[in-house]
């Protein structure tokens, strides 16, 4: 199973609020096979302790440690909000990116998508991309 594929993308998501984002997220990464259901209240817990906002129009919710036996595989979902999400930030999230990393590989997949959201360019290259595959292809050098 691959960590990011064309059906936990997409382009054109629209939500009420940071807790509406974290489900969408979540909800990708359950339907892809990647955790059961019981991941996602373990992601919004992660954000009522401390927001996943990362800056610069980034979001990267995920679950708690306690949400480790709910991940069957490591899986990513990238939403983007071309309206954007608020998340408690100085500005609202464009990119929403839902982790679930089996064993230690949380900081690995966190570590390599802050790399690639290092680069200026990188929220508009995403938000600007034609296609799925156009957003993956954004990550999977990262990957």
């Amino acid at each position: 199973m691959n960590i990011l594929s064309e059906n936990k993308v997409i382009m054109h998501g629209a939500a009420a609020d940071k807790t509406e984002a974290i489900k969408m997220a979540g909800r990708l990464l359950v339907d892809a096979g990647h955790v059961t259901d019981e991941y996602v209240p373990k992601m919004l817990e992660r954000e009522e302790v401390v927001s996943t906002y990362m800056g610069g129009g980034l979001a990267i919710p995920h679950g708690t440690k306690e949400a480790r036996p709910f991940i069957k595989s490591t899986g990513m979902s990238i939403i983007r909000f071309p309206d954007g999400v608020d998340f408690g930030g100085d500005e609202p999230a464009f990119v929403v990116i839902g982790i679930a990393a089996a064993g230690d590989g949380h900081m690995e997949v966190l570590t390599n998508v802050a790399m690639i959201f290092s680069e200026d360019d990188a929220i508009e290259r995403v938000m600007n991309a034609a296609t799925p595959a156009e957003v993956m292809a954004i990550f999977e050098g990262g990957l």
